[in-house]
């Protein structure tokens, strides 16, 4: 699985990437699809605006200095 950079991400709107799902980029050699693990259709037509099962990813804590 890859993750692209944020700055490169395709549809950076899309919700898809700030799910909890996790989605999975694969790229062509013209595109990169967005695999969603939740849907039946899988590859949902980008960019999502809105989807029924979306759950937020939890926000990231920052490491704890000592």
């Amino acid at each position: 699985m890859t993750t692209p950079p944020p700055e490169s991400l395709p549809f950076p709107d899309s919700l898809c990437h700030r799910c909890a799902a996790p989605p999975r980029y694969v790229q062509s050699r013209t595109t990169t699809f967005i695999l969603c693990p939740l849907l039946p259709q899988k590859y949902p037509p980008q960019p999502v605006r809105a989807c029924a099962l979306f759950k937020p990813k939890p926000p990231e804590t920052p490491p704890v200095s000592r």
